[in-house]
């Protein structure tokens, strides 16, 4: 009989689950709706049906634990969820307690914030695998990340530790979406990104993006820019370097900080592969002090997609 873990990647449109081996390999994996409109209850009846449906797939194999990851800050209690985005009705919540009133099982059950399951899963699985401590980073619809530090998630005194998109690299920059200013997010996260190139390329009407949305600039993101940069076209190659160079600040600052070597960067705009990674990787040794300029780098996360349910998963590995 072999032994798995079970991990739930809680997102805002569907639950996703998966058995998990010790290895890193996912065996099986389904997906639910989440019901994110209706209520934390709701949820916590999709994790359940989720978890009993996948166990069902276990063919009695044994399951030694289940993780869950889920968007929102995760309390230092490993039970409390709070305001995940896109959840409505959904302040503060005993996610883990729930969950377990619900399954009726003993078997041990961890809850964390998704971006630090996805640091752990490529530290376990991915890209870190090896490496002790280093900063992920997920850039997509905003920027996340998580803190490896010592081979464990990074948590803060108050739970909130990792919350790299809401650095800022510039004092009286733009204002973010959680109030701050200058945040790097306000500046590469996918609807500023595509907000700041829709104002760069108002006077390049010949650029190939324009072609490839048909002129309708509310098409513009970064998928259509890094589309048209891979066909050589220059505006949408500058934007994208430039959105490379400015994560690449950011980076530089927190590897000052922590003295840290290596940063890992996922999510959908990371596909843009060199376009982004190489200004990404000037700007760092460009700026990080004299020792750590021979060995700092920026490299890209491995597990895409999985990241949610492998992390889950490497919570009660």
């Amino acid at each position: 009989m072999n032994k798995y873990v079970i991990g739930v990647d809680l997102g805002g449109t569907t639950v996703k689950a998966g058995i998990v081996s010790f290895g890193g390999t996912i065996i099986d994996q389904l997906s639910i709706p989440t019901q994110a409109d209706k209520g934390p209850e709701i949820v916590v009846k999709q994790i359940i049906k989720a978890i009993n449906e996948i166990t069902a797939k276990a063919n009695g194999n044994e399951i030694a634990g289940i993780g869950v990851v889920s968007p929102g800050l995760v309390g230092l209690d490993g039970n409390t969820v709070e305001a995940p985005p896109n959840f409505k009705n959904w302040d503060s919540f005993p996610l883990r307690d729930s969950i377990a009133n619900g399954l009726g099982v003993s078997i041990p059950l961890r809850i964390e914030n998704d971006a630090n399951a996805a640091a752990l899963a490529e530290a376990k699985f991915g890209a870190g695998r090896g490496e002790k401590n280093f900063l992920f980073v997920i850039w997509g619809t905003g920027v996340g990340g998580g803190i490896i530090m010592d081979g464990k998630i990074y948590h803060g005194p108050h739970g909130g530790g990792g919350e790299f998109g809401h650095a800022s690299i510039e004092y009286d920059g733009p204002v973010c979406n959680c109030g701050n200013i200058g945040c790097i997010e306000s500046y590469i996260g996918q609807r500023y990104l595509s907000a700041r190139a829709v104002r760069y390329l108002k006077d390049k009407t010949d650029s190939l993006v324009w072609k490839l949305v048909n002129g309708n600039a509310s098409e513009i993101d970064p998928r259509i820019l890094y589309d048209a940069a891979s066909k050589g076209d220059a505006a949408a190659t500058e934007i994208m370097s430039e959105a490379g160079e400015l994560l690449g600040v950011a980076i530089s600052s927190f590897m000052n900080i922590m003295n840290f070597d290596l940063g890992i960067v996922g999510g959908g705009v990371s596909a843009a592969g060199d376009l982004v990674f190489k200004p990404m990787n000037e700007q760092v040794k460009k700026r990080v002090m004299a020792p750590l300029r021979p060995v700092a780098r920026v490299i890209p996360a491995q597990l895409g997609n999985q990241a949610g349910i492998l992390g889950a998963g490497g919570l009660v590995m």
